[in-house]
């Protein structure tokens, strides 16, 4: 069986998702923005196992749009808890490392997707 890239890569990155947010509330008693990438971090591997069992190419690529979509927005809360100084320089660059990674794999899909 052929490994699945995107699906490892964003479960993986919903699991640091999850121990930031648990950071960010037991130690810098953080809970809005930190509440806000939770949700979308973790939607992002939710949206690629959607796709993955999606019933036509359509439905295929509407769901990894929407898991391309999540990860940007997740990239967003990752910078706004780096500005306002919740994260340090390198817990930002090494999870905005992780999503930058994911939205190019996405991307890619996509791209592959749409033009077979």
């Amino acid at each position: 069986m052929r490994e699945n890239v995107v699906k490892n890569k964003s479960l993986e990155f919903a699991v640091r998702v999850v121990k930031l947010y648990q950071f960010l509330c037991d130690q810098k008693k953080e809970f809005v923005l930190s509440k806000q990438l939770l949700r979308s971090g973790t939607s992002v591997g939710a949206m690629v196992r959607e796709a993955e069992h999606a019933e036509t190419k359509k439905d295929f690529n509407h769901k990894m749009g929407i898991a391309q979509k999540e990860i940007n927005e997740t990239i967003y809360w990752l910078e706004l808890l780096h500005q306002t100084d919740y994260l340090t320089p390198s817990e930002f660059e090494s999870m905005k490392a992780d999503a930058v990674e994911i939205i190019k794999i996405i991307t890619a899909i996509l791209k592959s997707s749409k033009t077979q």
